[in-house]
């Protein structure tokens, strides 16, 4: 069993993990089950642990959209209807930029915030 304390290792890291899992399995959905805020603090301290831990770099524009496409299945073809193909070719090839209001359609095509393809 897992006290609930901060994490300073990677083996109390597992630990807490492993039951934020256990938790996750008996809550489910259930914001009103008993142990839901007991999840919701064990969630808070793995979080804070890896916002210091584990940093990830943002990705380039391109790369998200790329990725984006890739886990889709989507071809270039597929987004004819927001951006011309030669503009999305020269967007993947690193040419040209993503700008404010293609950002604004991807985002919205793709249900994701368009500032993921705003340059950090």
């Amino acid at each position: 069993m897992a006290h609930l304390r901060p994490i300073h290792d990677e083996a109390s890291y597992a630990q807490m993990v492993a039951l934020m899992g256990s938790l996750l399995d008996v809550v489910g959905d259930d914001e009103d089950h008993a142990l839901s805020g007991l999840l919701e603090l064990v969630g808070d301290v793995v979080s804070k642990y890896e916002h210091e831990h584990y940093v990830i770099e943002p990705a380039a524009p391109k790369d998200s959209l790329q990725f984006l496409m890739e886990v889709r299945g989507l071809n270039q073809g597929d987004l004819s209807t927001i951006v011309p193909q030669g503009n999305l070719s020269a967007i993947l090839a690193g040419k040209r930029k993503i700008s404010a209001t293609l950002a604004g359609k991807l985002g919205k095509f793709f249900g994701v915030s368009p500032a993921l393809f705003v340059p950090s």
